[in-house]
């Protein structure tokens, strides 16, 4: 990503994606989401628990697997927007999610690149060819004891103007 981009500039980033997710996609207004740092590598998503509880009062499996998916998204699309590349309609190609202990507490999600991809590789390919592949990760939890970890692929094409 763009070394010459300011924390300020992404931080301007992250909360007009946090907009754009609240106006566009209704769920995230139900689970409170907000955007937090997002870095040019990692963003760190949100969401308070009692919005996303089940019926033990622990996090909701939906709530955690749609917080995972929307910070691969996220990431994605800031990485694309911030390369000044023209934008794109990104969608997952498929995704695992393993949930690995119960969440008592407001969820916290980070996503980055997954081993072996690079957001570089992702946004120069788009770049050149219109589209583009990405595998993602993203953390529920703390990296060393994770409640949740989702591997995702994203795929990027370029947005066509509708007549």
């Amino acid at each position: 990503m763009p070394e010459s981009t300011s924390p300020e500039q992404r931080a301007a980033q992250a909360a007009a994606l946090q907009a754009e997710l609240l106006a566009t996609i209704p769920l995230t207004r139900a689970m409170a989401i907000e955007v937090g740092v997002y870095d040019g590598h990692t963003l760190h998503l949100r969401a308070p628990l009692a919005p996303n509880v089940n019926d033990k009062g622990c996090a909701f499996g939906g709530s955690m697997a749609s917080l995972l998916t929307l910070a691969c998204w996220g990431l994605a699309k800031l990485a694309i927007e911030e390369s000044g590349a023209p934008p794109a309609d990104l969608y997952v190609q498929d995704s695992k999610i393993d949930y690995l202990a119960p969440v008592w507490t407001d969820l916290a999600v980070r996503a980055s690149a997954a081993e072996g991809a690079a957001l570089q590789d992702f946004v120069r390919q788009y770049g050149e060819r219109g589209k583009a592949r990405i595998s993602l990760t993203a953390i529920l939890g703390s990296s060393a004891a994770p409640a949740a970890r989702m591997e995702a692929r994203f795929v990027a094409k370029r947005r066509e103007e509708k007549p």
